[in-house]
């Protein structure tokens, strides 16, 4: 099965960004409901005003405190931020996993969800219970803690796992050229190295996560609400 052109009327062109993108039209979300990027502090005036007028009124920050910097210009005082840091800092878990791949692959996906998956529930429900207008949610580069939970909500949504990993792939794209500039190589050929170097692929390791992650089971079985799931729904489908 060929996935859905998964960059089709979902690229976000706002001033000062590179990786924004509507997860409407995968699965069963609808357009304008939740979109992914990377940190928006380099969004200019101009790019804030575009995500106002797409109907964005809630930002959801999965960043730890000390990568936050100030935003180049003012976001529109309607905009809440909410900080849901999805990295355990300061766990046995994050030591041995900044070892393995420094929470920069997809390879940590399966083990975040199955011992720590309190962080990734709070993520879910800042979403459902954010206020109307469409939710923005991003970590620095847009890529792995934003790409696990769009893995989550795809697949509540019922999103093809094709789907789900071409849209993940998008973000190498999408940041190669800035990282370039910052001297930073190729990430898509250092990640594919490093889960060879542990015998798998991102493909055969997103797939895995996808395959193994019951819903809405997982969400439910880990302290969501019924009320918050029908919630999470409507916001997503509409």
């Amino acid at each position: 099965m060929r996935p859905t052109d998964v960059t089709d009327s979902r690229e976000l062109s706002w001033e000062g960004c590179v990786n924004a993108r509507d997860l409407g039209g995968l699965g069963r979300i609808r357009r304008g409901a939740v979109v992914r990027m990377e940190a928006p502090t380099r969004l200019s005036a101009a790019g804030w005003t575009a995500a106002w007028d797409y109907g964005v009124r809630t930002v959801l920050d999965l960043r730890n405190a000390d990568e936050c910097v100030p935003d180049e210009a003012q976001r529109p005082p309607g905009i809440t931020t909410v900080r849901v840091p999805l990295d355990p800092v300061g766990t046995p878990f994050y030591e041995r996993w900044s070892r393995i791949d420094n929470f920069a692959s997809p390879l940590y996906f399966p083990a975040m969800l199955a011992e720590y998956p309190e962080p990734v529930i709070t993520a879910v429900r800042a979403i459902a219970d954010a206020a109307p207008g469409c939710v923005v949610f991003h970590c620095s580069g847009g890529k792995d803690r934003t790409g696990l939970l769009a893995l989550v909500l795809l697949t509540l949504a019922g999103a093809k796992p094709e789907d789900i990993l071409a849209d993940y792939l998008l973000s190498y794209e999408r940041m190669r050229q800035l990282l370039a500039e910052l001297g930073i190589g190729d990430q898509l050929v250092a990640v594919r190295e490093l889960l060879a170097s542990h015998g798998t692929t991102i493909e055969d390791s997103l797939f895995s996560t996808i395959g193994s992650l019951a819903m809405p089971g997982f969400l439910l079985g880990n302290g969501l609400s019924e009320s918050e799931l029908d919630g999470l729904r409507a916001r997503l489908t509409g």
